[in-house]
């Protein structure tokens, strides 16, 4: 059994010591820090498999952490914030998250998502189909490498993107709704669903698509959802 790295960054200690103890129980390795610098000189010594990220700290800050995370890595980050509104959730998914958690939080379902976000970043799925490549113009789906490229150039693609991408290419034509979408990515039943998966939608749009305003790939059905156009 592969044993996981995961880095926890939060200003509480307490949180940190907390969250430790139940990754501990599950078999994970830990690393934690106490601000967002701290969290980025750790991932550059440390093989770390996923991130448990607070967004409010002092001297860096959980979205600038993840700024600065995604220009190299697309590891898993589940965000930790004590606010609860939407558009604070839309704002850490937007900046590259996988998962928002919103304190208090029970200990357990922390670790379901922590589960889960492995489980995509590991397999990234495996849905219907034989095929191991997908070719649609410039942009291909190599299933077996578990990546995609445009124009032979790489896409670097977080866990959530590249499953919703590997979906809409291995079934183009095909309108998902956004219920749909988000229960077989995010393995749970939609609620509110439409601005979290909106979010990914316009951030794959605007790596793979040439003008994202006007995609080639990726369409919006209206009232309906999205699908990647053959």
């Amino acid at each position: 059994m592969t044993s996981f790295t995961i880095l926890v960054a939060d200003d509480d200690q307490d949180i940190r010591d907390g969250i430790e103890i139940y990754l501990k129980n599950e078999g994970y390795n830990v690393l934690k820090a106490a601000d967002g610098i701290e969290a980025l000189t750790l991932l550059k010594s440390h093989d770390v498999h996923l991130l448990i990220l607070d967004i409010m700290m002092p001297n860096m800050d959980g979205i600038t952490a993840t700024f600065k995370i995604r220009e190299e890595k697309n590891i898993p980050i589940i965000m930790l914030s004590a606010k609860a509104e939407d558009s604070d959730k839309i704002h850490g998914l937007s900046v590259g998250a996988d998962d928002y958690v919103t304190k208090p939080f029970h200990p357990m379902e922390l670790m379901a998502r922590v589960k889960s976000q492995l489980r995509r970043y590991t397999q990234f799925g495996t849905y219907e189909g034989n095929r191991r490549e997908v070719i649609i113009d410039g942009l291909v789906l190599d299933e077996e490498a578990k990546n995609i490229t445009l124009d032979g150039e790489a896409i670097k693609l977080t866990p959530i993107e590249y499953k919703i991408t590997e979906l809409l290419m291995k079934y183009a034509g095909r309108v998902f709704s956004i219920d749909e979408i988000y229960e077989r990515v995010w393995n749970e039943e939609a609620y509110n669903a439409e601005n979290i998966v909106a979010v990914h939608i316009r951030k794959i749009r605007e790596k793979i698509e040439a003008d994202p305003k006007n995609p080639r790939y990726v369409k919006v059905v209206w009232g309906i959802g999205y699908k990647i156009e053959k």
